[in-house]
């Protein structure tokens, strides 16, 4: 980890769950941190977790992925303050129970939104900064078993998941092109998919979590894997790694 001691790295999602986990050990891990979200003022408030010399490296920075102008006004901020990006985790993610068949098409729209072109505009602008500074970054995306597998439904007959599979499923894609973009532009730049089963997050329904008590993963859990992916030496690239709770029945 010796190489990312002060290196920038930009989390998106960072206000709660994965997000805030991975800000707290990528900043004790000796990096700078700039945290993005709507809910900025809940990134401020990690700052009561962490030692005073981290506080100082962890900056939030207000940003909605699904809005190209919101990310590319933070993003400009960054190389303006902070001179660059040197890892990026792809983090931010939405998602909402209810049938594709009968759900809001505007639900659908912004689950596609934050899924799938919120990782586009912030990865684009990632890139840029990595490439035109000949860096040999970082870029993370926290995707889904569910951009693996459609979990079946049939055993509840509840409200299937509906767009947010097929989300994950993009990013899936994505990471493939975006291996082969970065290596035909004659870069080094790394891009890995960290697929978890269920993390006991925000956005998971609350009797899902009681359903599946000790059968769940918690933030740190992925936080751990991020830290991973970024510790390998040059010539390794995690592209993707999938990660389920013991005894997981989704």
């Amino acid at each position: 980890m010796d190489r990312w001691q002060n290196k920038v790295a930009v989390v998106t999602g960072a206000s709660s769950g994965i997000g805030a986990a991975v800000v707290k050990d990528l900043l004790n891990a000796g990096l700078i941190v700039v945290g993005l979200a709507r809910r900025v003022q809940l990134v401020e408030e990690l700052k009561e977790q962490v030692t005073k010399e981290n506080q100082q490296k962890l900056h939030a920075r207000q940003c909605d992925v699904s809005n190209e102008d919101s990310v590319n006004e933070a993003f400009d901020w960054i190389e303006k303050n902070l001179g660059g990006i040197d890892i990026l985790v792809n983090n931010a993610g939405a998602y909402k129970q209810g049938n594709l068949t009968e759900i809001d098409t505007n639900i659908v729209q912004d689950i596609l939104q934050t899924n799938v072109m919120g990782v586009v505009y912030c990865t684009k602008r990632a890139f840029k900064s990595m490439k035109e500074r000949n860096f040999n970054g970082h870029v993370l995306i926290i995707n889904s078993i569910l951009g693996h597998k459609v979990a079946s439904g049939a055993f509840s007959k509840g409200p299937s998941s509906n767009m947010y599979p097929p989300s994950k499923y993009a990013l899936t894609a994505m990471t493939e092109i975006y291996r082969q973009e970065f290596n035909n532009l004659e870069t080094k730049v790394k891009i890995t998919s960290i697929s978890p089963g269920l993390v006991s997050t925000d956005i998971v329904p609350k009797q899902l979590k009681e359903m599946m008590f000790d059968r769940i993963l918690q933030a740190e859990d992925i936080s751990n894997a991020v830290l991973f992916a970024i510790s390998t030496p040059p010539h390794v690239q995690i592209h993707e790694l999938t990660i389920k709770p013991l005894g997981e029945i989704i």
